[in-house]
């Protein structure tokens, strides 16, 4: 292909006969394979067999698009304004006395930044195909949408790096055991990250939806902020995402450059439509919302602890007769436990966290278990037994026990958090804080790309190194941020 923006294309047809992903194949499986920094040969081909099963999977969900390009102008603004509507709705109940609608608790938010992570933590992966089509003008809306989700390269403003942060900040950075429908919507994302050339008119359709303005964003944001957590991922989101001029627009205009490049325009608006309703797939805001239990949450982090503790502790520890270890010996016997707790008077449910003995065990000048529990997972507790107690409390409460990799991120301490910058220094050096040579390696990463990037032949070779570095699995890197900002000094 050249790059003149004349350029009728082609794209291939779903009706060829193609195979689809193993059934045995799962989202996850498929999400850490993705993930990795080095794919393995044949990697591509797993992208695109898994999407055609996706989409067989989608074809049933309905689609709220016009039914041609035409009047996809006057469908944007509309459900803007709808969706603005509905917000002004929301705030008004709020300030005449009404409940937040998504969280009941602190830790019900912390559960869902921790259930949504798989998806958050590739956000924007989509669109990383584009980024070899950099010279063709028609494509650069697309372009410009993936190195907005990469930051420019700035780690304050890099999606990935916020989000992570995020979790590091609130202790819900283990995520390891949620289940295999949580990781679709991710696998997804990666899938078009490196089958995009394959499902273009797919890939535009998905972008198209996932881009737009959801009222659940708004809404999300306003509780965060209300319950103490910094919303600023969300907000971010909010604003550009706008549809006047953000990535809601974008969208649209990538969508109209590119299909009218196309060999059959009805053919490839077909498709997108078909990859436009591949956002349905999944969990989401309200699943995940709605799943939410503190109990049973509260019952899981204790049965993955058992795996851990349940021969730690003497037999000195008794709680209604029977010692700790062997309470833990069973991760079935936690519902039991807790309802032991309350019964003996180690917890007192429904008053302030510190008025029982249990929390003083994790909280005080004397807490024989500092630091066992996360702050995500104290927050948990301390709901827990700020709530009332209900009749049959856990009781049907099924706890799962951590998977090995779980127990060991559980017990390493958090990421650090990226350092702030600040001004013009950030374009292309990003320098380490910290003490004399104890980032020397990564410098010497960076020192290398910078090298590498000033002996390069040709301004597409340059290009052409930088964009691998700007991988989903590699774009929060200190060498992808840099890459990611060497990169759009030279798209201009």
């Amino acid at each position: 292909m050249t790059t003149m923006q004349s350029t009728v294309f082609a794209t291939p047809h779903l009706d060829a006969p193609r195979q689809s992903a193993p059934a045995t194949t799962s989202c996850r499986a498929l999400y850490d394979t993705f993930s990795q920094a080095d794919l393995a040969p044949g990697t591509h081909a797993d992208a695109e067999a898994y999407l055609v099963g996706q989409l067989a999977r989608a074809a049933a969900h309905p689609c709220d698009l016009p039914d041609t390009p035409a009047g996809l102008d006057g469908w944007i603004a509309p459900r803007g304004a709808a969706i603005g509507a509905e917000y002004q709705q929301y705030l008004a109940a709020r300030r005449d006395g009404a409940p937040r609608r998504y969280f009941t608790s602190k830790s019900h938010a912390l559960c869902f930044l921790r259930c949504v992570a798989p998806t958050k933590l590739v956000d924007g992966a989509w669109l990383y195909s584009t980024l070899q089509r950099w010279q063709e003008n028609d494509f650069r809306p697309l372009v410009k949408t993936y190195v907005e989700e990469l930051g420019d390269g700035l780690p304050d403003k890099n999606h990935v790096t916020l989000y992570q942060r995020l979790l590091d900040n609130h202790g819900c950075a283990d995520w390891d055991d949620l289940g295999g429908a949580h990781f679709t919507q991710g696998a997804l994302q990666l899938a078009l990250a490196y089958a995009g050339d394959a499902f273009l008119p797919e890939m535009i359709g998905y972008n198209l939806g996932y881009e737009q303005l959801p009222l659940h964003l708004l809404i999300t944001a306003y509780e965060l902020n209300e319950l103490g957590i910094d919303p600023y991922y969300f907000t971010l989101h909010i604003t550009v995402d706008n549809g006047s001029t953000g990535h809601a627009r974008d969208a649209v205009e990538a969508l109209q450059r590119v299909m009218a490049r196309a060999a059959n325009p009805a053919e490839f608006y077909r498709r997108v439509r078909e990859g436009y309703k591949l956002n349905e797939l999944g969990e989401n805001t309200g699943s995940v919302i709605a799943s939410f239990d503190l109990e049973q949450e509260l019952v899981r982090i204790l049965a993955a602890k058992a795996v851990v503790g349940q021969n730690m502790h003497s037999d000195y520890c008794r709680v209604a007769g029977k010692t700790i270890n062997a309470w833990l010996a069973d991760p079935a016997q936690i519902p039991t436990l807790l309802r032991a707790f309350e019964t003996t008077g180690w917890i007192k449910r429904g008053a302030a966290p510190h008025e029982s003995r249990f929390w003083g065990l994790l909280q005080g000048d004397h807490a024989e278990m500092f630091g066992v529990f996360s702050s995500y997972e104290q927050q948990v507790l301390a709901d827990w037994i700020a709530s009332p107690a209900q009749e049959g409390d856990a009781a049907a409460a099924t706890p799962r026990v951590a998977s090995f990799r779980a127990r060991q991120r559980a017990l390493a301490p958090a990421r650090n958090a990226a350092p702030k910058v600040h001004g013009a220094r950030a374009l292309i050096r990003y320098p380490y804080a910290g003490r004399a040579g104890e980032h020397e390696a990564e410098n010497d990463q960076l020192r290398n790309l910078e090298q590498a990037v000033a002996l390069a032949p040709s301004t597409s070779a340059a290009m052409k190194l930088l964009i691998a570095h700007m991988s989903p699995a590699r774009h929060h890197t200190p060498t992808g941020l840099m890459a990611t900002r060497m990169f759009v000094r030279l798209l201009g």
